[in-house]
């Protein structure tokens, strides 16, 4: 377990307090109502768009709208977020609807009793495989006050399938074409930016990271598709139900923007590999 994460656990009142004074602050949204992709008595998951903040956040202190406040809104309940999901990335964010469901859930990411799946383009041609390669934790100056920055790097495990490739007759310096992937990600383990990096590690980062990743073919992208957001969709999410104890799925499909990218690179995964 990482410190971000002891730290979570550790201070779940405090976590759980400042959520619901986020909802009553009664933040009026005008985007539209989030998809809703499951919803019980228990827990609530929505299909979260790239560029939306889960929270308030000093990472952008003049943003009006926030995941948390918006699904607040349309169920008329208050939520409770049980794990993190960056801005640029899109897909499933599960969130509770009573301290008890999200203490139990907290957990369960915490030790990694679940499982994730990403999709994302990557630069390049990879095939399949799986990256063992620890990672220094990345700390927020404000969230994670308190975790230890002393910590050595922790293991991080990443497993990756492709399943489609591309080449684009289009350059980016220093070559004539250009060459991408369509990538199903899935850690085994939970750190921050840890499918960022790794991709990146691999000298194949994702499309649009402008943290980690290469910025001659994120402009590319920009220019030519006018794509500006991280292609990296969290697709899938396995789980115990927190009262039930039944196994749990749910699947966020791709916005119509991010599929429409896809066809037009030529990019789908029912193509054949190049």
């Amino acid at each position: 377990m990482s410190d971000i994460e002891n730290n979570q656990l550790e201070n779940q009142d405090l976590l759980f307090d400042e959520a619901l004074e986020d909802q009553d602050l009664n933040i009026e949204t005008s985007s539209p109502d989030l998809d809703i992709l499951y919803q019980d008595e228990y827990l609530v998951a929505v299909n979260k768009p790239s560029g939306l903040l889960v929270h308030r956040s000093w990472l952008d202190s003049h943003a009006t709208e926030f995941a948390l406040q918006k699904v607040r809104n349309q169920i008329g309940k208050y939520v409770f977020p049980v794990h993190r999901l960056d801005r640029p990335t899109s897909g499933v964010l599960l969130f509770a609807l009573d301290k008890e469901s999200a203490r139990n859930m907290m957990h369960q990411f915490a030790e990694h009793n679940m499982e994730k799946s990403y999709l994302a383009v990557v630069r390049g041609h990879l095939g399949d495989g799986e990256l063992d390669y620890p990672l220094k934790e990345i700390l927020d100056k404000i969230a994670d006050k308190k975790a230890n920055v002393d910590k050595p790097a922790q293991q991080a495990f990443t497993e990756y399938r492709c399943l489609a490739q591309t080449q684009l007759p289009i350059a980016v310096r220093p070559y004539d074409s250009s060459r991408y992937s369509l990538m199903s990600l899935t850690p085994k383990t939970g750190r921050k930016h840890q499918l960022r990096r790794h991709m990146a590690h691999l000298r194949h980062p994702i499309v649009g990271d402008t943290s980690h990743g290469d910025g001659k073919h994120n402009a590319m992208f920009r220019d030519k598709f006018s794509s500006h957001r991280l292609l990296l969709h969290a697709e899938f999410l396995s789980f115990k139900h927190p009262k039930t104890e039944q196994l749990m799925t749910v699947n966020a499909p791709l916005d119509d923007e991010f599929k429409s990218l896809l066809s037009r690179i030529k990019l789908n995964r029912d193509s054949e590999n190049a």
